[in-house]
């Protein structure tokens, strides 16, 4: 049974926030599966990070884990004191997500978010080769403290690095570790895939988890997303993995900001009312 999970952040306008209220929210909403800041998972006091592990487990719900690296953490950096302390951000990462007992790390953990190549640069393939190497690092860490590292594929406004799933298979195949694998979000392929089951489908057995939200990032079922196309793709390749919904509609803060929210895409939204209504729509849809 595939679990459906979301991202905290769509009753949010800040990345750093108190995450142990949406535990007990997600899992009256109907929901398997919470997503966090991977990042602020990483520097929590580890009496905080214990209680809020408790209450997942109490309450039945999974823990996931989400990160865009911020630039003085970019593992795919040229600068190599750069891609050092990216790796040992990642390692502590890492590690605390093991001492919860594993799980997955999604998100741009191959490099940094946002990010274009940089000014006068040409060729993307230096960075790639950093980051590859930063990877095959972190694979291994990641491989000892039972975590899946999940390369996601982000569109090319948001990053430069790896845009489709094409790109994304040639990565981790390359990494050859079965701790690296891939993200996809339906909200990228949208833009970048010339068909959506085609990527799912080209995918096939490196695809882990799969983010869910339609083409202008309002939940699931309130849009044009082809989801039964996504659901043939889905049960063609046997996928078992998390369906996690990471809508955004509210601008407002650093997350407003750097999702780019400049109006409100659902007037005096009911957040909650919208979770639970996306989650019904999501089983039926795609897990039924």
């Amino acid at each position: 049974m595939r679990k459906i999970g979301i991202f905290y952040a769509f009753w949010t306008r800040e990345w750093d926030v108190d995450f142990f209220p949406f535990v007990e929210k997600v899992r009256r909403l109907g929901f398997d599966q919470l997503e966090i800041n991977g990042g602020t998972f990483a520097i929590m006091p580890q009496a905080e990070r214990d209680r809020l592990v408790r209450e997942a487990r109490a309450r039945g719900i999974s823990l996931s884990y989400g990160i865009g690296l911020t630039a003085n953490h970019d593992v795919s950096s040229l600068d190599e004191s750069v891609r050092r302390d990216g790796l040992s951000f990642m390692r502590t990462m890492i590690e605390h997500v093991g001492r919860a007992g594993g799980g997955m790390i999604g998100g741009t953990i191959h490099s940094s978010w946002p990010m274009t190549l940089p000014k006068g640069a040409t060729d993307k393939r230096p960075y790639l080769d950093q980051s590859k190497k930063s990877m095959r690092e972190l694979a291994k860490i990641a491989e000892d403290n039972s975590v899946i590292l999940n390369v996601e594929v982000i569109n090319r406004f948001e990053q430069f690095l790896i845009n489709t799933c094409e790109e994304a298979v040639a990565y981790v195949e390359d990494i050859a570790n079965p701790a690296c694998r891939i993200l996809l979000d339906t909200f990228h392929m949208n833009i970048e895939e010339d068909s959506i089951g085609g990527a799912i489908r080209r995918a096939g057995r490196h695809l882990a988890a799969l983010h869910l939200g339609e083409t202008n990032r309002k939940p699931p079922g309130l849009g044009r997303m082809p989801w039964q196309e996504i659901r043939a793709a889905l049960d063609d390749i046997g996928f078992d993995g998390p369906l996690v919904m990471e809508p955004f509609v509210a601008p407002g803060g650093q997350i407003g900001r750097d999702i780019a929210l400049w109006r409100e895409l659902i007037p005096n939204p009911d957040y909650d009312r919208l979770a639970a209504d996306a989650v019904v729509f999501v089983r039926k849809t795609l897990c039924a």
